[in-house]
């Protein structure tokens, strides 16, 4: 695979990782045509295994290489983290402010956002939609910044985060599918609108990489960036949702463990 995405343009190499991110998402979006519906303690795993891959991946293969490259470029380490990092928290929750969305297991009067008419399961599909905007951008920042030549970037390390980004991908695709079926909507339909919350992702992660082409020296910024947007996401949907259901506390922390010793492994290794 490396070789492979080493004869492409570095924002084409994002366009074709977020496009498998965005396929996962699919594979998991489809399983609504094999299962009437999911165990809410199942879901509660896949969602702490999801919020595990996300905070790991956040510091791995974001923050610590926006450490580094701070320091290869004589800045001081901590002032690209720590600004980009909130810069990316403040710009989920501008969008988190206005975009109507509705977080999994509540009622259609606690939608957050903008105040509209648009039906739940509308609502439902934005909010998976915004969790996958950091996503997209971390992969699409990942590789843009390989071609920076700096030794804590490095095509492995975005493959990476590719994969682990594509594998907690999948019980994303459950979880917006699922609910949507018990709202009454046809199995097709389902599977249509669990894939298109994923389509952002090719975008967010095309422009991530051609923005860190364009301005090289936002590189530490833009990685650390994602990563703040991504513990966003972690921290304000995927563990209240995870941890929602007390019978289920202990499942979901468990694959919050799991999730996060897979992407580190992932990382580890092959970055």
């Amino acid at each position: 695979m490396k070789s492979w995405l080493l004869g492409f343009h570095p924002v084409v190499q994002a366009l074709l990782a977020t496009i498998f991110t965005w396929l996962m998402t699919a594979v998991g979006a489809a399983m609504v045509f094999f299962f009437k519906s999911v165990k809410q303690k199942m879901m509660d795993g896949m969602l702490g295994f999801a919020a595990g891959v996300m905070i790991a991946a956040s510091f791995w293969s974001l923050l610590a290489p926006a450490i580094e490259m701070a320091e290869e470029m004589s800045i001081p380490s901590w002032l690209p983290a720590v600004v980009g990092f909130l810069a990316g928290g403040i710009f989920l929750k501008l969008i988190d402010t206005f975009l109507p969305h509705l977080h999994m297991g509540l009622e259609l009067k606690d939608a957050e956002g903008v105040k509209t008419q648009w039906q739940r399961s509308v609502l439902l599909i934005l909010a998976i939609t915004l969790h996958n905007i950091p996503e997209g951008l971390a992969v699409g920042v990942a590789f843009g910044a390989v071609t920076a030549g700096l030794p804590a970037a490095t095509i492995t390390g975005a493959i990476a985060l590719a994969i682990g980004i594509g594998i907690q991908n999948f019980p994303e695709g459950v979880a917006v599918s699922g609910p949507l079926r018990r709202e009454g909507l046809s199995r097709f339909k389902c599977f249509w609108y669990g894939q298109l919350s994923g389509i952002v992702e090719p975008v967010a992660g095309v422009l991530g990489a051609a923005a860190v082409l364009a301005m090289r020296p936002l590189l530490p910024y833009a990685l650390s960036f994602a990563a703040g947007a991504m513990i966003y996401v972690v921290v304000e949907e995927l563990i209240p949702e995870s941890q929602s259901n007390k019978a289920n506390t202990d499942i979901s922390t468990m694959g919050a463990m799991l999730g996060f010793a897979v992407m580190m492994l992932l990382d580890v290794a092959l970055g």
